[in-house]
């Protein structure tokens, strides 16, 4: 990613490739961060065990909503009162305990003005893994907040993830910064390019022997 990127055109100031004043950046080396954000969450009340399946959940929950696939969580696991006798998050997923009924808002910088509901349009949602990982969700928050950034730039396929995370920062007591969703960039079928999908890569325009000036060209013809 770091060659193409380059090749590209595009340069940084700071990254995991070449250091900054927020080190580390790679998130398996931020373990320590991610633990306090999750202790401070669990200690607040905001989130709680779950035990799950997925195969239950699969069952149980209602089906995904537009360009967002989680389903909305059934809430199975959210009376359980035991958050504080973990001491460490292994062994179940962590979920927020969404507010429901409430309309979070905001304006993107894009797309202008945003809302959604929670406990509708999103369900508490998980925010560390039983296999003992820190899930997007906290990991991108809590990286934000610690490298003071300002502007979030993405895809519009995030919008909804831009609710959820509103409601991490203020239950971890920071200051949210401004974010920017991108339209997405489709194939000729309509479909967004997506790793998942083997969709046509920077790389791959630079096996099939474009030069960067022609991909710079066709994706400012394209905005």
């Amino acid at each position: 990613m770091f060659e193409d990127l380059r090749w590209l055109g595009i340069q940084w100031d700071e990254g995991p490739d070449c250091g900054g004043p927020h080190l580390p950046y790679a998130q398996s080396e931020r373990r320590d961060i991610y633990l306090a954000a999750w202790r401070q969450l669990r200690d607040g009340g905001f989130i709680y065990p779950c035990a799950c399946s997925r195969k239950e959940l699969a069952q149980a929950a209602s089906a995904p909503n537009d360009l967002d696939d989680e389903p909305v969580y059934p809430g199975k696991c959210r009376g359980r009162a035991d958050a504080r006798s973990f001491q460490e998050p292994a062994g179940v997923n962590w979920r927020f305990r969404t507010p429901d009924g409430e309309e979070i808002a905001f304006a993107d910088l894009h797309l202008g003005a945003q809302r959604y509901v929670a406990g509708r349009d999103f369900g508490d949602f998980v925010v560390w893994r039983r296999d003992d990982v820190p899930a997007y969700q906290l990991a991108v928050v809590t990286d934000d907040h610690a490298m003071r950034i300002t502007e979030v730039v993405r895809g519009e396929d995030l919008l909804k993830s831009t609710a959820r995370q509103l409601l991490l920062y203020r239950a971890l007591g920071v200051n949210a910064p401004e974010f920017y969703h991108c339209d997405l960039v489709r194939d000729d079928t309509g479909l967004r390019l997506a790793k998942r999908h083997d969709a046509l890569s920077i790389r791959r325009m630079r096996e099939n022997g474009l030069s960067a000036e022609e991909v710079r060209r066709q994706a400012l013809s394209e905005t």
